[in-house]
């Protein structure tokens, strides 16, 4: 790999890092961080592959950002997880922003699941869910119960990004 290749992910996965921990601190991404990666994504993929690379960066990002606005729409996910995931998709093509959000989406369900486990409460949240499919009513978490509280998706965007560029990286 070029420097040309290696730098943009470099500063995607700082930029990441720097998501995760104000997610973690905060519960929340800033907006300047989101600006600023998009700034910096859209101008890479300009140097690296003039209109056509911006043309990418563009359709990668809206890739990200709408899937998870998807999500979004329906109460499962936060707005600056959104805005976050579109700006991934900017530094990628569309092919590997559609990988980085589908293995975002899978390293989500896996870090909830390791949460409800960590917490011994996977009979009590798997008995809910349960009850839901039977009687198609939404019944949301008890107090207390992991499920209903805040996760910092932004570790699942930094770890599902980083899977799906090792999965193109050696395929």
């Amino acid at each position: 790999m070029s420097m040309v290749e290696i730098f943009p992910m470099i500063a995607l996965s700082g930029l990441l890092g720097i998501a995760v921990i104000s997610d973690l601190r905060h519960h929340r991404i800033p907006n300047l961080l989101i600006l600023s990666g998009l700034a910096l994504g859209l101008a890479g993929q300009l140097f690296s592959g003039g209109l056509d690379g911006l043309g990418q960066g563009l359709l990668g990002g809206l890739i990200g950002f709408g899937l998870f606005l998807l999500l979004y729409a329906v109460g499962g996910m936060a707005a600056g997880d959104v805005k976050l995931m579109g700006m991934v998709g900017v530094f990628l093509t569309p092919a590997q922003a559609l990988s980085a959000t589908a293995a975002s989406l899978m390293a989500g369900g896996l870090c909830g699941l390791a949460l409800v486990v960590w917490r011994g409460q996977l009979r009590q949240t798997l008995g809910r869910y349960g009850l839901m499919l039977r009687t198609q009513t939404y019944l949301a978490a008890v107090p207390g119960e992991v499920a209903g509280q805040p996760f910092p998706y932004a570790i699942a965007i930094l770890l599902g990004t980083l899977a799906s560029g090792l999965w193109f990286h050696f395929n």
